[in-house]
């Protein structure tokens, strides 16, 4: 199985950044950790803050691989361009937040890429990631 995590703009700043909402350890720290836990599954990262690099990667991996977890971040809210882009592939997405977006800002209630994802996983931290490629072996 090979899977294609990608992650959008400020992301690249886990660790660092509002560690209150998204704790203290760094993606990259992180994917290390889901290779080791899923040595059978094919995973791959990308991580990008520019808006029109997220969906060329959609867009390059959308027809070959097993699955994508997108977490697309604050363009979840904004990117109908995004949401296109996931419609347009046949690799099934899923929407991953680390923090529970409900609970948050009311214009984080909103998503574009909800309609078009085979599902949604919030609010459990960086396990999202770890659920999110369950989903796909299950």
């Amino acid at each position: 199985m090979k899977l294609m995590i990608i992650n959008g703009p400020n992301l690249n700043l886990l660790g660092k950044r509002e560690p209150e909402v998204y704790g203290n350890t760094t993606f990259e720290d992180y994917f290390g950790k889901l290779k080791q836990k899923f040595p059978k599954v094919e995973l791959e990262y990308y991580q990008s803050n520019i808006e029109g690099e997220l969906i060329q990667k959609i867009q390059e991996v959308g027809f070959d691989y097993d699955g994508i977890i997108l977490n697309a971040a604050a363009y979840t809210h904004t990117s109908v361009g995004i949401g296109d882009a996931i419609k347009a592939v046949t690799t099934p997405v899923v929407e991953v937040h680390i923090s529970n977006t409900h609970q948050r800002e009311e214009y984080r209630h909103v998503s574009y890429i909800s309609p078009v994802a085979k599902g949604v996983i919030l609010g459990f931290g960086l396990q999202s990631y770890d659920l999110a490629i369950q989903s796909f072996l299950a």
